[in-house]
């Protein structure tokens, strides 16, 4: 039997070169050599309270940019997260063996607690259980994330193998970080700080939807400095972050070029801009076709999204009756 994938994407927005790259490629691969669930994680963008109109917009983009970036519906299980309720119910499950000072340690709580004290809330804390859940309740043992996400695939093999020894059975696998490449991706944004993000603003980030003239305008902003001051020196984040960009998007003689050209102190960063640039729109027009044809038929997307419920379901009460049972829910 092939192994299960399993991993999902917040709607809290169109997705980016970062998404692309750092997980969607991966999940075009994989689809035909594993058990696949990819889900559009609405129930997880609630800590941000977005507006209905907002969250079922964000959600219709992902599921049409999925399909876009050539997720097959008929190769893969394809669903929006609050379509399976079974995952909420597991959710609970978990909570009530998960730990207060576990979850108070993990990063992204500590980071989302600095960055928006005023909106601290449950679901913030309790995100890595309803996670843990997103993956146990298919049972999955490779989970494609991003370097941010290990901690919380760490705390899921923790969740999984408590319920384990808590009810005297082997039930739930452990889950591990999967990537068809050696290293999980990072994608640097325009701003020469950190990985590609939404939470940074609009212009850090190449949207896959986005026009050439949007995707110009951006790259023509990104950050850069006075340029090299000496031979062969090693490159500040923000000049590393956009030679990194090239090369993921550009031919491997167009960065050889302009790797030169830093090196030899004579780099234009104008030149280097406009073609990477160029390398970008490239790479992103098909993808952006496409989407535009997908978003307008509205027969297709609901199918798609029902289909995958069902699949999903199905999985999903598998895990669920047999959980129940272990735990001690039994009719009389």
């Amino acid at each position: 039997m092939k192994e299960t994938v399993v991993s999902g994407i917040r709607p809290t927005g169109k997705l980016h070169l970062g998404n692309y790259f750092g997980a969607v490629t991966n999940f075009v691969k994989m689809q035909y050599d594993y058990n696949c669930y990819f889900f559009i994680a609405d129930l997880h963008s609630l800590t941000t309270h977005p507006t209905p109109q907002d969250l079922h917009g964000y959600v219709k983009h992902v599921l049409v940019e999925y399909l876009a970036c050539g997720i097959n519906p008929e190769e893969t299980t394809i669903y929006i997260q609050s379509d399976v309720p079974e995952v909420a119910e597991l959710y609970l499950y978990l909570n009530m063996n998960a730990y207060m000072g576990e979850l108070e340690r993990s990063t992204s709580f500590k980071d989302k607690v600095r960055s928006q004290p005023d909106n601290v809330n449950a679901g913030l804390l309790t995100y890595p259980t309803l996670m843990a859940a997103d993956i146990l309740i298919h049972r999955a043992t490779k989970v494609p994330v991003g370097k941010d996400q290990e901690q919380h695939l760490e705390m899921t093999r923790t969740f999984g193998n408590r319920f384990n020894r808590l009810y005297n059975t082997d039930f739930f696998p452990e889950s591990f970080a999967f990537s068809y490449s050696e290293n999980l991706v990072k994608i640097p944004g325009l701003d020469g700080k950190g990985k590609m993000s939404k939470s940074n603003g609009e212009n850090t980030c190449i949207y896959l939807s986005d026009s050439p003239e949007d995707i110009r305008k951006k790259v023509s902003r990104a950050v850069t400095d006075g340029g090299p001051t000496e031979e062969n020196q090693q490159k500040p984040e923000a000049i590393q972050n956009l030679f990194d960009l090239m090369k993921i998007v550009s031919s491997a003689d167009t960065l050889s070029h302009f790797e030169d050209q830093y090196n030899k102190m004579a780099i234009r960063y104008g030149d280097f801009k406009k073609q990477l640039a160029e390398d970008m729109i490239i790479t992103n027009t098909p993808i952006r076709e496409k989407i535009e044809e997908i978003s307008k038929d509205t027969l297709y997307l609901r199918q798609v999204a029902k289909h995958g419920a069902l699949k999903a379901r199905e999985s999903a009460q598998k895990t669920i009756k047999e959980v129940r049972q272990l735990i001690g829910f039994k009719p009389f």
